[in-house]
């Protein structure tokens, strides 16, 4: 079904502008933090491209693909260079809209969630492994963001908004269309729910249950 519903050179072009469009939306997201935590020059666009390129090595690192793909193809570092300076030079006009940042990790997380899916499949994981590949994808670059910001990483305390919970979601679905559908499409439909879920939680629609301890 792939074969005839699209080429091998629209498959692989179409995956790439997703990939490039993640790292951009990432790239974005990491320099906007450093731009409001008052990072220099070379620390914005530092924080930025390892925001925008930390969730592909771990993909490539985990589908066995190594060197990671933006060391093999600078497309990658030239993309995620260009979002960091676009934050650096219009953060201020950019911060102004509050969730601005949100919205560029959110896109990130998608696209890096879903193409880490698509990688783990290729390289002939089971479901789970795809689900746990896809998730680290997407959240490995909020991840390091976070860290080298000395923020406390999203992941581990957001739970009035999923994060890595629709990472996984993404990964899960691009799993189960995989077989019926094109890489394209499967990739696409994965990070449309991740993005779902994210503005369901964000309205406060969906959210994970949470244990309190007595006197917690």
């Amino acid at each position: 079904m792939h074969e005839l519903a699209w080429s091998p050179i629209t498959l692989a072009a179409g995956l790439r502008v997703l990939d490039l469009l993640g790292i951009l939306a990432f790239a974005l997201s990491g320099a906007l933090l450093g731009v409001r935590k008052r990072f220099d020059l070379f620390g914005v666009l530092v924080l930025g491209c390892v925001t925008a390129v930390g969730g592909g090595a771990i993909r490539d690192t985990l589908t066995g693909q190594t060197p990671p793909l933006f060391l093999r193809d600078e497309t990658y570092l030239w993309a995620a260079l260009l979002g960091a300076a676009l934050a650096f030079a219009f953060g201020e006009r950019l911060a102004r809209f509050e969730r601005t940042l949100s919205v560029f990790d959110t896109v990130g997380l998608a696209l890096f969630a879903a193409s880490g899916a698509v990688g783990a499949i290729n390289f002939g994981l089971g479901p789970l492994g795809v689900v746990f590949a896809g998730m680290l994808s997407g959240v490995g670059g909020g991840i390091i963001r976070d860290l080298i910001a000395n923020e406390v990483p999203e992941v581990m305390y957001r739970r009035d908004q999923l994060y890595a919970t629709a990472a996984a979601a993404g990964a899960f679905t691009v799993w189960a269309l995989y077989p019926h559908v094109t890489p394209f499409q499967a990739q696409f439909a994965g990070s449309a729910v991740v993005i779902a879920l994210r503005w369901l939680s964000r309205q406060g629609w969906v959210r994970l249950p949470v244990r309190r301890l007595p006197g917690g």
